[in-house]
């Protein structure tokens, strides 16, 4: 079940990179959490001055819509259906 939902979610991937998913997907959850973090790691090589500060704003912003009820949150399940959705209607 784990490879085909690779191939369902990953639509726009490039082969090669879907070949390194189907290999770090049978990984244990450890493992994967850190290849995650380390990829995210390398995307973040250079931060513009006052971004920390923007995001503590935007996340204190998010919090107090959540807390009086102006946003609501959507379960994953939703949320990965939508996507599915518009990828399989994109081609």
């Amino acid at each position: 079940m784990q490879s085909s939902r690779v191939v369902r979610y990953n639509l726009v991937m490039t082969q090669r990179a879907l070949d390194i998913l189907k290999r770090a997907v049978i990984l244990s959850d450890k493992e994967r959490g850190e290849l995650a973090i380390s990829l995210i790691d390398s995307l973040d090589t250079k931060v513009e001055e006052g971004t920390a500060s923007a995001w503590n704003q935007e996340i204190s912003r998010r919090i107090a819509n959540l807390e009086s009820r102006k946003a609501s949150t959507v379960p994953w399940e939703e949320v990965q259906q939508g996507i599915l959705t518009n990828l399989t209607d994109g081609q």
